[in-house]
């Protein structure tokens, strides 16, 4: 390993959260256990913006080897959330107002137009059956659940997307939230209210569809994907 001054080392931290971890998963889901233990931590604010989280010491924690670990953290790396630093692990991502302001500019050129099509093209009962991906999110808005909001809101608009039956479109319109959630995670923690005006921006979104309301659901969706201080 390189040596360097105290200076050129980046800080690493070993987490360990106050709540017990979760059992040792079994092997053929070892990965995706770790992968969704990892996005909650970062969403929830238990790993660090700026800090540097080694492989091996998150593996102790989970009761896993390191090589889950490593390959989770290479899809987080790739969905934006830590950056990779040899040698030393992988350091939380910082993000700042300007990302969230781009990120948002994008997904209202990709969202927006993409429902206002699908307003027009899809009977109520079809937007009827996201009612649930819906209530999952204000039932985690409403336990104050920042990491558990975050799914459900990944869920509701990657099933809004994968209406369009552009398979692109899906997976790119996922990554941009992903990369807004993570953004998000390092400032100011939302409170739950906060939480919840953002998860009924959805269930009003669906009101206004099923309504047949077009206006009305164009303007709800653009407010809901542009504002860049929320995390979604």
């Amino acid at each position: 390993m390189e040596q360097g001054t105290a200076e050129q080392q980046p800080r690493t931290r070993a987490w360990v959260p106050a709540q017990a971890g979760p059992a040792v998963p079994r092997r053929h889901s070892v990965r995706g256990q770790v992968l969704t233990a990892l996005r909650r931590a970062l969403i929830g604010g238990e790993l660090l913006p700026g800090e540097v989280y080694s492989a091996p010491a998150l593996a102790e924690r989970y009761g896993v080897s390191a090589t889950p670990v490593r390959e989770a953290m290479q899809q987080l790396a790739g969905e934006g959330a830590v950056e990779v630093v040899p040698n030393r692990g992988f350091r939380v991502a910082e993000r700042g107002a300007r990302d969230l302001a781009e990120l948002a500019e994008v997904r209202t050129m990709l969202e927006v137009p993409a429902i206002v099509r699908l307003a027009r093209a899809l009977p109520p009962e079809r937007w009827e059956e996201l009612r649930p991906l819906a209530a999952e999110g204000v039932e985690a808005a409403a336990r104050g659940d920042r990491a558990g909001y975050a799914e459900a809101d990944h869920g509701f608009h990657r099933a809004v997307m994968s209406l369009t039956g552009n398979r692109r479109l899906t997976e790119v319109t996922g990554d941009l939230l992903r990369r807004v959630h993570w953004s998000a995670a390092g400032g100011s923690r939302l409170r739950t209210a906060e939480l919840l005006a953002d998860a009924s921006e959805h269930t009003a979104l669906l009101d206004a569809l099923i309504a047949q309301e077009y206006a009305v659901a164009e303007r709800i969706a653009r407010e809901h994907v542009s504002v860049a201080r929320h995390p979604h």
